[in-house]
Parts: structure tokens; C-alpha cells; sequence
């Protein structure tokens, strides 16, 4: 029986916690938008040139008996 006194008050004190920090997201603006950030990894720009793409394919395959060994 004395277990509930100590364990009562200290759900109570987690769940205003719990509320608070949720009240504190929401004004924060941490639930505005949750679509864009999901879309802008599908539309990310590669930040290669096509001269830089044309140099990395114009070179010679490495040949595996000049590496060192």
C-alpha cells in the first residue's frame, strides 16, 4: 500500500512532463511539415557536372598487374 504513494505522484509528474514537452514541440513548429523533408531526398541534385562525369569515364581501367603488391 505505501508503494502507491510514491508511485502515483511520480506518474503524475511524468505525464505533465510528457504533455509539456509535447505542447513545447507543437509550438516549436516540429510537426508543421512532414512531407517535404521524405520528397527533398527524392529530388536531390547530384552535385557532379557533366564535364566531371565525361573525365571520370574517359579514364583508363586500372590494370590489376601494375598495383602493388
Amino acid at each position: 500500500m505505501n508503494i502507491i504513494f510514491l508511485i502515483l505522484p511520480l506518474t503524475l509528474v511524468l505525464c505533465v512532463v510528457a504533455i509539456a514537452a509535447f505542447v513545447w514541440a507543437t509550438r516549436s513548429g516540429q510537426f508543421d511539415d512532414l512531407e517535404t523533408p521524405a520528397i527533398r531526398v527524392l529530388h536531390d541534385e547530384d552535385a557532379t557536372t557533366p564535364r566531371q562525369t565525361e573525365a571520370v569515364l574517359s579514364r583508363d581501367p586500372i590494370d590489376p598487374d601494375r598495383l602493388p603488391r
